[in-house]
């Protein structure tokens, strides 16, 4: 999968434009680029390595099982923690549309409506790029498991 913001000049007045790639060797990593990064930082803002199944931030690899967790046996909202010192958010799907909120709260911090148009409040740097990840991440794994997949 490969997602590109329709909109380069204005980020906040963007959408985000997605191909998926089903070719038999899997999806392709998909990559999140800062448009203007500040002198010395790196364009490669986070990347979701689907076939290695973890999550690039910053230049930082986290696997999915060690970030991810189920919330409850019938429950489909996930929590995702990037490290023990940071906060958890919890993803849930409903009526077309990703929310993340933090564990425990109803306020969301982050939301991303299908088709692809994220919706991100004040975080910091790294935890809006990787709210960001969890999100494009979850649709695809959604469709996948209701066997809708869209072909390019």
């Amino acid at each position: 999968m490969e997602a590109v913001f329709d909109n380069e000049t204005n980020v906040l007045d963007a959408q985000i434009r997605v191909t998926r790639d089903n070719s038999p060797l899997g999806r392709k990593p998909t990559v999140l680029e800062d448009a203007n990064p500040a002198p010395g930082d790196p364009r490669t803002a986070g990347v979701i390595h689907w076939r290695k199944r973890m999550f690039e931030v910053r230049g930082q690899r986290k696997p999915f099982s060690e970030i991810k967790t189920k919330t409850g046996m019938f429950s489909s909202s996930r929590s995702w923690k990037w490290t023990s010192d940071r906060k958890e958010y919890s993803v849930t799907y409903e009526l077309g549309q990703w929310t993340a909120s933090l564990n425990n709260r109803k306020k969301p911090v982050a939301r991303f409506t299908v088709p692809f148009r994220p919706h991100l409040f004040s975080n910091p740097t790294l935890m809006r790029c990787f709210l960001l990840l969890i999100l494009i991440y979850s649709e695809p794994k959604r469709q996948d498991q209701s066997g809708f997949l869209t072909r390019v």
